[in-house]
C-alpha cells in the first residue's frame, strides 16, 4: 500500500511523506525562519516532522534515519543538541549530516528520514 499526502510546504509537487508499507518516508522538513538561530530552527523543523508523522498515525520515536542538512558546519553542535529534546537516550535514529546551500537563504536547518511504524493506518 502507498500512501502519499499531502503538502507541507505549499508545493502541490512534494507530499509531505509518503507511507509504503510499514514505512514512512519524510520530505525534507525546516522552519522557524523568523530567526536566524539554528537551535530555534532546529525546534521548528522537529515539530514540523512530528505534526507529518501524527498524521500517518506515528511519532518521532518511530524514527529510523534522519538527514540533517546545515547550512554552515559551524552550526553542528548546536544542532546536534537538539536531538536531546526529542528522543530519549539510547533511541537516537541513524544520523547523516552534511552541508548544503538552501534555496531560501533563510534557511539554516532542514532534515528528512525515514520511519518504521508496523500496522499504522
Amino acid at each position: 500500500m502507498l500512501k502519499k499526502m499531502p503538502t507541507h510546504c505549499g508545493d502541490e509537487t512534494c507530499s509531505s511523506c509518503v507511507v509504503a508499507g510499514d514505512f514512512i518516508y519524510l520530505a525534507h522538513h525546516a522552519g522557524g525562519f523568523d530567526k536566524q538561530n539554528v537551535v530555534h530552527q532546529m525546534r521548528a523543523t522537529f515539530n514540523s516532522m512530528r505534526n507529518t508523522l501524527n498524521s500517518v498515525g506515528a511519532t518521532l520515536n518511530d524514527m529510523v534515519q534522519i538527514k540533517l542538512y546545515l547550512k554552515d558546519l559551524s552550526d553542528f553542535d548546536e544542532a546536534r543538541a537538539v536531538f536531546y529534546e526529542y528522543f530519549e537516550k539510547d533511541n537516537f535514529p541513524a544520523r547523516m549530516t552534511l552541508t548544503t546551500e538552501f534555496i531560501d537563504s533563510c534557511c539554516l536547518c532542514m532534515m528528512d528520514g525515514i520511519a518504521y511504524k508496523p500496522n499504522k493506518i
